[in-house]
């Protein structure tokens, strides 16, 4: 019986480092360089919207959510803090809306996903700032805004980083929205695209796992051995029902 720590190394969370390497910084070229004037406004907390901005309430039935996921799972627990909050009050941070681009009537989130799903599941009409944006700078506020509340993992930050990559977003633009650089990006999208989803799907947010156990574990899945029986893991029921930090081991 010979015990395989294979996820251990991932899910222990007290010998990481910050979660970028301490790499992170804006990335300021290319179109980067241009954007940024325009960007910053929308970048910022709904809470530090310019003077003369009109908040308006609008039925969460009439809102879909953003074209690109920034998330891993529900958070519940954050969530439900969140609804608690808002139930024995109100909304006080208007979340940002775009008018849907495919859908006259409709509206798309750009960032403030959870207040939308807690208006809806309250059944109140959702407070919000409305601004057209096209898609570059829709991905540049809803990445500055998580960055801004350091609210994302390493992971959410590297399948963000997938998800624009594979919608083709140039390098550039993702390097803006999570305010990194292009060596951090490499590496983002490296453990994002060599780790199978299913299982980055599993293990959830992960909020206390830096980027070099996610790296250790990225080259344990470099043999297709590794990768199988991490998926025996992840697809078992005790698995689920553990926390995302949690460590694992794995007898066989």
């Amino acid at each position: 019986m010979a015990r395989k720590d294979l996820l251990k190394s991932v899910m222990e969370p007290s010998a990481d480092k910050a979660s970028d390497g301490g790499r992170t910084y804006y990335a300021m070229r290319g179109a980067s360089k241009s954007l940024k004037v325009s960007i910053h406004s929308l970048a910022e907390d709904a809470r530090r919207m310019m003077d003369g901005e009109t908040i308006v309430e609008i039925s969460p039935d009439l809102i879909d959510s953003s074209f690109v996921s920034d998330r891993l799972g529900l958070d519940d627990e954050a969530f439900q803090e969140l609804k608690t909050s808002i139930e024995k009050g109100q909304q006080d941070t208007p979340v940002l809306l775009r008018p849907h681009p495919d859908t006259s009537g409709r509206f798309m989130v750009v960032f403030g996903h959870r207040r939308v799903r807690v208006a809806s599941e309250l059944q109140r009409m959702v407070r919000a700032v409305v601004k057209s944006m096209d898609d570059v700078a829709h991905i540049l506020a809803q990445g500055h805004e998580n960055t801004a509340r350091a609210d994302l993992s390493f992971i959410e930050k590297a399948v963000f980083a997938r998800n624009l990559a594979d919608l083709g977003q140039p390098k550039d633009v993702i390097m803006s929205a999570l305010t990194v650089d292009g060596t951090l990006l490499s590496r983002m999208l490296s453990v994002s695209q060599q780790i199978p989803r299913d299982i980055i799907d599993a293990v959830g947010p992960a909020k206390q796992i830096g980027r070099d156990r996610w790296e250790g574990f990225k080259k344990l899945l470099s043999a297709p051995a590794n990768v199988k029986l991490a998926k025996q893991v992840v697809a078992e029921q005790n698995f689920a029902e553990l926390q995302s930090d949690a460590p694992v081991s794995y007898t066989h």
